[in-house]
């Protein structure tokens, strides 16, 4: 894209975020699968030790930093949207216990992915400093009980894809 720009006056920006989470995940994403294996009575799966820490960032807030960014941000540049969320895929399983009324240690650890990546991190400094922007999420837990109602709230959106998932999920030994 930066090529385009610089070679044919493309009028752009680029954007790069971190972890989205919130309503209408599909179901296949971390946070929303966990939610609903708790949601219909199971226990979360992590992989590994839960070491991996991913930088979380609401939905809302990125759809938010990517309008301002279209209407406010400079032709050619990058911005990094993050939210400050750098939780380990533990800390998260544990929070979405806790909130769902379950003890937080109520999960199985499976075999860890190969090549999984340790670390997603983003350093949203210049859309702040630049463009003003802050997340209305800045509360991990916010978010995530927000999301979780959600999902409480529109099982009719995603259970159809449920039982597909799992059985995907189940066939390639996950």
């Amino acid at each position: 894209m930066r090529a385009w720009v610089r070679s044919f006056g493309v009028l752009a920006t680029i954007s790069n975020c971190s972890n989205n989470y919130g309503p209408y995940q599909h179901i296949e994403k971390f946070i929303p699968r966990q939610i609903t294996n708790i949601l219909d009575g199971g226990r979360p799966r992590l992989y590994g030790a839960g070491a991996n820490v991913r930088d979380w960032i609401h939905v809302d807030d990125h759809s938010a930093a990517v309008l301002l960014i279209t209407q406010e941000g400079k032709i050619g540049e990058t911005y990094l949207i993050g939210a400050d969320g750098e939780k380990s895929n533990k800390d998260v399983v544990e929070t979405i216990l806790g909130l769902l009324g379950r003890p937080r240690d109520s999960y199985d650890h499976v075999t860890d992915r190969i090549g999984h990546d340790l670390r997603y991190a983003i350093d949203s400094t210049k859309l702040r400093s630049e463009l003003g922007w802050q997340p209305m999420y800045s509360n991990f837990e916010a978010g995530l009980t927000q999301t979780i109602d959600w999902y409480r709230t529109n099982e009719a959106w995603w259970r159809p894809q449920k039982a597909a998932t799992e059985a995907k999920y189940a066939q390639q030994g996950h």
